[in-house]
């Protein structure tokens, strides 16, 4: 079974982000890259495919050959080899994006394709949808349960207030969602053998984008809370400040 996971780095979580000088991004200068997150659940979740049917696992990118040693983490974690589709900048709109993991998605061949739900950088939740739909296959989002057998896929897929269980023929993408699996650590033999793996790099065909960042900026400060009394006298001026300040009655 030929299984992709397309991964995406994104800065750690911890990282404290500063906006670059002319206000269109973020400064990268000492930022720690990791996974995404809901990506280390589909790249758990192909190791585990290729546990039961064999074939290979690749990881796929798009990014700067700087994204190398994130990429190799998920090597460490049991994936066979990577593709960098190349690129010095990451493009900021969803389509440019899924384009571009749709064309070097079709010389892999997959028979099934894994991502995170979302990046937990931008938070789109768009690219895994775009791509089945360039590529001309379902996609299955949101997942948290699948299984597969005879050319066939079912998954559970998280919706407001239940769980939807769908069937989808192969070729398909599923979009992963926390809970789906638990991610393994990567083994000191993992990371080991991580450093000898095959890393294609390839240039990217990038799309021009539809979008562009006029400006980003930081959210304001939280001010402090405020004591407003105690007791039932303190309720007529609670329900003020909710009302006319907070604006949330």
């Amino acid at each position: 079974m030929n299984i992709v996971v397309c991964m995406k780095r994104v800065p750690d979580t911890a990282t404290k982000i500063r906006i670059n000088s002319d206000g269109t991004g973020i400064d990268e200068s000492g930022i720690e890259y990791v996974i995404n997150p809901y990506d280390e659940y589909a790249i758990e979740a192909g190791l585990q495919l290729k546990e039961k049917f064999g074939g290979e696992v690749v990881i796929l990118t798009l990014d700067s050959s700087e994204a190398a040693p994130v990429v190799r983490n998920a090597l460490a974690m049991g994936a066979d080899r990577a593709v960098i589709l190349k690129c010095d900048k990451k493009p900021v709109d969803s389509l440019s994006t899924a384009t571009a993991l749709a064309e070097g998605l079709k010389a892999l061949n997959p028979d099934v394709i894994l991502m995170g739900k979302q990046g937990v950088d931008y938070d789109n939740s768009q690219v895994g949808p775009m791509v089945g739909q360039l590529l001309g296959i379902p996609c299955v989002s949101v997942i948290t349960k699948l299984e597969v057998s005879d050319g066939k896929a079912v998954a559970n897929r998280q919706i407001e207030g239940g769980e939807e269980v769908v069937e989808v023929e192969l070729p398909a993408i599923f979009t992963a969602q926390k809970g789906l699996n638990e991610p393994r650590y990567a083994s000191l033999k993992g990371i080991m053998a991580a450093k000898k793996k095959k890393l294609d790099e390839q240039e990217a065909q990038i799309p021009e984008g539809a979008i562009e960042v006029i400006k980003m900026e930081i959210p304001p400060a939280r001010e402090g809370g405020k004591i407003v009394g105690e007791g039932a006298d303190a309720v007529p001026e609670l329900v003020k400040l909710l009302q006319f300040e907070a604006k949330v009655l």
